[in-house]
């Protein structure tokens, strides 16, 4: 699992905007926050450079890129992000077994020239998702039994540990071990906004049921004041 020092630490700020506000955002919690997320929204505009950035100003960047294709093209593809320097990278885990063992074969040739091997998370079931959504795709299981198999073939196949919605983190602690990272996007603090997720909790109610981090954007980025907007979460979390 990634050292966790102090409860801080388990924040993941979502930097869903363009590079300017990126970098404003990332220098204001410099000193709070340890790690950043870079989506899709912000390295399609940007590109690796706004990874390389970022750790130049000291912090942990997930790399949220979702890798989904064949085995060949993710295993270059993730060896290329982990090249980045990025410390974190998500691949879903529909891709199947043989295709996150690609993607963990790509981050091991990139750890030979680099100190240390990017880690691995597979997207489970998108927290925007829920029963009905996934019926219209042609799942018919329920989510927390899709989130489960789809956790334990991912685990199986290389990755360090999954991506999923806070309400399914206490299973996934019963799925994989106790050194598995446990990543839940969809945390809100109590009376924000949901916005487009549906399968959400509270940042403490996260780490109690067993994510090892939560990712957290809007209530953050989009507040009056973000450092205080985060250390309201951290201060959360030591609670």
């Amino acid at each position: 699992m990634l050292e966790i020092a102090k409860p801080s630490e388990r924040v993941i700020v979502a930097l869903d905007c363009d590079h300017d506000r990126a970098l404003e955002l990332a220098d204001s919690l410099s000193g709070h926050a340890k790690w950043m997320k870079v989506g899709m929204t912000l390295f399609y505009a940007c590109g690796p450079s706004v990874v390389s950035e970022l750790k130049d100003r000291g912090y942990d960047v997930f790399l949220d890129l979702k890798l989904h294709d064949i085995p060949h093209q993710v295993r270059g593809a993730a060896r290329s992000a982990s090249l980045t320097g990025a410390d974190l990278l998500s691949v879903h885990s529909l891709g199947g077994a043989e295709m996150i063992a690609a993607a963990r074969e790509g981050v091991e040739e990139a750890a030979r020239d680099r100190d240390e091997r990017t880690k691995l998370v597979a997207i489970t079931v998108l927290t925007s998702m829920d029963a009905d959504s996934l019926a219209q795709v042609g799942i018919e299981r329920n989510v927390s039994e899709e989130v489960s198999q789809l956790a334990a073939m991912a685990y199986d196949s290389g990755s360090d540990g999954v991506v999923c919605s806070p309400k399914e983190a206490s299973a996934m602690r019963l799925v994989l071990d106790d050194e598995a990272l446990v990543v839940t996007p969809g945390v809100r603090p109590a009376g924000s906004a949901l916005g487009d997720q549906r399968r959400v909790a509270t940042p403490s109610d996260a780490v109690r049921s067993g994510a090892s981090h939560i990712v957290v954007g809007r209530p953050i980025t989009g507040a009056s004041n973000p450092v205080a907007a985060f250390d309201a979460i951290a201060a959360e979390l030591s609670s």
